[in-house]
């Protein structure tokens, strides 16, 4: 792989009433971006130059018809529709919501067809007006991949992925059961390898209860469901422990012993991260195969037309995708070759050995939910 070759990097413009393309264009006005990648807007002119007129921003983009004649050095935008539409900064419509998903289906149609090599979305609210399940469950519905998707929320010291999807918290426990934590635990760790290139990473895997079900007074999903689990993913060679207490596991300093976390449900990831990112996070889409992030933004819709949006987690997320995108080709490279395919195996086996987690995990939960030999480990 050339490594000096620029990403093509796809950009959907989000929510034409929200804040895509002030990211974009803060993010774009460094001369060293456009040195990176080759960015591919799918979007609209008359939107964007609505939202540059109106943020008075400074910014210049060549309109293309299609994506095989994006430019290096250059700001490329791609129309997704020429129908006018009405841009009200901030307010929610089922309009500009259905102009955001039009452009991802126009990127999902360009990417079938090999036109760019990773995509990085724009927020689009989920709202009264327009109610959809998320870009993550929407990209992963149209690509018809065999391998199901896994949202990750990324930070500079925080990979965390959930068990569950979005759902009413009474709907959580009937949800989770020991295949769904071992398939969610498993793609995370296949993640881990390819996508971020961690020989042996390292699993936390979160209780579903109050500590961690209190060993049974609070709850028997620890030791009937997730416990089983664990048991069965070391069996099958991943380093995954616990689980943990979701109370106290970000507040004393334990994911630094880990790569990657896997929170039962959506509250139970998503508010310590956030706590802890300082706004600064990212959503990777794994498990499937195009390279998918986007800036972790909340409330995205309430920032729109004040110019006071952080265009830095957009840039991050741009990093990350092209970053993943040369990981996996690296990672992928020794399988056409049979010897460093050999090696490849045989030092990762030693690092499992040099790790090697007991077998024996009868008595792990103490008093307080914690671990036993994860925290030996240590």
């Amino acid at each position: 792989m050339n490594d000096n070759k620029r990403v093509r990097v796809a950009i959907t413009h989000g929510d034409t009433n929200g804040i895509g393309y002030e990211l974009i264009f803060k993010t774009f006005a460094e001369p060293e971006m456009l040195e990176l990648c080759t960015p591919i807007v799918y979007g609209s002119p008359k939107v964007a130059t609505y939202h540059r007129n109106a943020l008075d921003i400074e910014a210049n983009f060549t309109i293309i018809k299609d994506a095989s004649e994006a430019q290096d050095g250059r700001l490329n935008l791609l129309p997704v529709f020429d129908d006018e539409i009405k841009v009200e900064l901030g307010a929610a419509s089922e309009e500009s919501g259905v102009a955001g998903l039009r452009a991802v289906d126009k990127a999902l149609e360009d990417y079938r067809q090999g036109l760019f090599d990773v995509l990085v979305t724009a927020p689009i609210d989920n709202n009264e007006h327009f109610h959809f399940s998320g870009q993550s469950r929407y990209i992963e519905d149209h690509m018809e991949s065999e391998e199901q998707a896994l949202s990750v929320l990324i930070n500079d010291g925080l990979r965390v992925a959930l068990a569950t999807r979005n759902l009413p918290l009474r709907q959580v426990a009937e949800s989770i059961s020991k295949a769904s934590i071992i398939n969610n635990a498993s793609a995370l760790f296949k993640s881990l390898r390819r996508d971020f290139r961690l020989s042996c990473p390292r699993i936390a895997v979160l209780g579903l209860n109050p500590k961690a079900g209190d060993n049974g007074l609070l709850g028997s999903e620890e030791h009937e469901i997730i416990l089983p689990a664990i048991d069965e993913l070391v069996e099958n060679g991943i380093q995954a422990f616990g689980p943990y207490p979701a109370d106290t596991f970000f507040g004393c300093n334990n994911t630094e012993h880990f790569d990657g976390i896997l929170a039962m449900y959506y509250e139970q990831g998503l508010a310590p991260f956030r706590t802890l990112s300082a706004s600064h996070g990212i959503i990777y889409t794994a498990g499937l195969p195009l390279v998918r992030t986007s800036a972790e933004i909340p409330d995205s819709l309430s920032l729109a037309g004040k110019g006071i949006v952080d265009e830095q987690p957009f840039r991050h997320a741009i990093y990350l995708a092209i970053d993943i995108f040369r990981n996996r080709a690296e990672y992928d490279a020794p399988m056409g070759n049979p010897l460093p395919k050999l090696y490849k195996e045989r030092r990762d086996e030693s690092d499992k050995v040099r790790f090697a987690i007991p077998r024996k995990r009868e008595d792990r939960i103490l008093n307080n939910g914690e671990n036993r030999n994860a925290k030996e480990t240590h």
